[in-house]
C-alpha cells in the first residue's frame, strides 16, 4: 500500500508524517523506516523507528532513489513500514516523471509486504493524476 501525504510547504506534512510513524510503533509488529534528506527531525521520532538520512548517501536521480530504497527493505525483512519526507528532494526530478517508481513502489509493497507514507509538498490539484489516487 502507498499512502501520500500531499500539500504545500508549511503545511504540516512532516508532522503528520512524524506522527503516524511514531504511532505505528504502537501498533505494528514490524520494523518502521523513516527516510528524510537531513537530520533534522530525527530527535522527534521514537528510538524505535529506524531513521536515515538519505541525505548522506548522494542521491542525484530517482533511478538511485529506487535503488536506495530497494537496499533498504532487502537488508531486512522484517520492514513494514517505509515513510519518506521530503520525496521531490529525495528524487531530484519533477514528479510528472516519476510514475514508473510508484509503479515499482507498489510491486514492492505487493511482493515484499512493505507500506510506503510519502509526504510531498505540492498541492493536491498539482499532483500527476497516478500519484492523487494515494493521497489520504
Amino acid at each position: 500500500m502507498i499512502q501520500v501525504i500531499a500539500g504545500k510547504k508549511g503545511s504540516g506534512k512532516t508532522k503528520r508524517i512524524i506522527d503516524m510513524a511514531n504511532q505505528a510503533t504502537q501498533e505494528s509488529k514490524h520494523d518502521i523506516v523513516f527516510i528524510d534528506d537531513d537530520n533534522r527531525y530525527m530527535f522527534d521520532l521514537r528510538h524505535e523507528v529506524r531513521f536515515i538520512n538519505a541525505g548522506e548517501y548522494d542521491l542525484l536521480s530517482d533511478h538511485m532513489f529506487m535503488g536506495f530504497l530497494c537496499g533498504a527493505v532487502a537488508q531486512n525483512f522484517d520492514v513494514g513500514q517505509i515513510y519518506i519526507d521530503a520525496f521531490k528532494k529525495l528524487i531530484h526530478n519533477e514528479l510528472d516523471t516519476c510514475e514508473w517508481v510508484f509503479k515499482r513502489m507498489e510491486a514492492i509493497s505487493a511482493s515484499h509486504s512493505v507500506d510506503f507514507v510519502i509526504s510531498i509538498s505540492a498541492g493536491t490539484d498539482e499532483l500527476p493524476e497516478f500519484i492523487k489516487k494515494y493521497v489520504i
